[in-house]
Parts: C-alpha cells; structure tokens; sequence
C-alpha cells in the first residue's frame, strides 16, 4: 500500500500479536520473554502492543484463553456418541494428539510455560478438568460392567488425561509420530476402558 502501512482490522491485529506471543513465550517461557520481543516478532512497535495489552501478564493471560479454548473446541469435536466406544476412543485420541503435533507451540505455552508459572496454572487445571469430565462421560457412555461406580470412571479418565499429555509432550520434542502416539495411546485407552469396574476389591 503506497504511502504508508496497511491498516488491520482491530480482531485481525490481536490475532497476530497473540500468534507471535504464543511463538515467544513457547521458546522462552514466561520469564525470559519479553514484550520487545513479541512487539518484533508481531512486527509492530512496544507502545502499539501495550495499547492493547497492558503488561505481559495480561498479554500471556490472552494467549492462555485463546488456546485453551482452541484446545476445549477440537477435543469437543471427538466425541461422537453414534461410534461404538473402540471408535470413539481412537477418535478422541486421534484428535488430542492431531492438535498437539498441529499446534506444539501452543501445548507448550498451555502445558509446560502456564503449568510452570503459578499465577497461570489455575487456567492449566480448568482446561484439564473440562478434558477429563468429557473423557469421563466417554467413559461412562461405553461402560456396560455392571457396579461400575462414577468413582472408577473418574479416576480412569484421570489416568487417561494424564497419559494422553505425557505422550503429547513426546511429540512437541519430535520423538514420536502421530500414527505410533496414536496406536500406543489407544491400547492404552481400551484396556483401561476395558477394565473399569472389573477389578477386585480386596478386604484388609
């Protein structure tokens, strides 16, 4: 555009400082990054960044809600209740694991820079707690052993969750494809699922 810079429509520009805030904070972690930083990679100037957000604190609250909200919204799309449970789990695993190779800057910031950072990590645990509620419902859809209690649906899930992100950080370092997380975590999923209130209680 002759004669100047082009203007960006005001959503248009959030999203691009927040894109290259996701990149910094994801190389640097909370600390050590800085809002020149971003300000350059965002390719605008330190006084334009803090006009729309404040202070760093604000800006990473930002990228935390936006991408844990990116991340509530593709695993909702997983769950399908018409798939019988095999299917479905491969389906909602499939699609964590998706996200996380697609996006591994973003599950960084949301599970390695948020999770390290006290003041953040409240947003961490809600995101977590959405996921394995729906893992939980997952859980308790397919489940037809009968005196499964919601007990052993939760702490199931939470078992799941909990190994579905040990894999997801394997893959953000590059040490495992999608296609053998995706295998290794369903055979995971299904005999968990397969074993939910199957196991004996043994008295003291």
């Amino acid at each position: 555009m002759a004669g100047g810079t082009k203007r960006l429509p005001r959503a248009v520009r959030e999203q691009q400082m927040l894109d290259a805030a996701v990149k910094v904070f994801s190389e640097n972690g909370f600390r050590e990054a800085s809002m020149d930083s971003i300000a350059a990679q965002a390719e605008i100037s330190k006084p334009m960044l803090y006009l729309y957000y404040g202070s760093k604190d604000e800006l990473f609250s930002a990228c935390i809600a936006r991408e844990s909200g990116r991340f509530i919204d593709a695993m909702s799309v997983g769950f399908d209740p018409s798939l019988r449970q095999r299917e479905q789990a491969r389906t909602v695993v499939k699609e964590f694991l998706r996200y996380v190779d697609e996006n591994r800057q973003s599950w960084k910031v949301l599970y390695r820079v948020a999770v390290g950072t006290a003041s953040f990590s409240h947003f961490v645990s809600d995101s977590r707690a959405r996921v394995t509620e729906m893992v939980t419902e997952l859980i308790r859809a397919g489940t037809t052993v009968e005196g499964a209690r919601d007990i052993d649906f939760e702490l199931t899930a939470v078992a799941l969750v909990g190994a579905g992100e040990a894999v997801a950080d394997r893959i953000t370092e590059g040490d495992v494809d999608l296609e053998t997380a995706t295998d290794l975590l369903v055979g995971i999923t299904w005999r968990g699922l397969k074993g939910v209130g199957t196991a004996d209680v043994v008295a003291e």
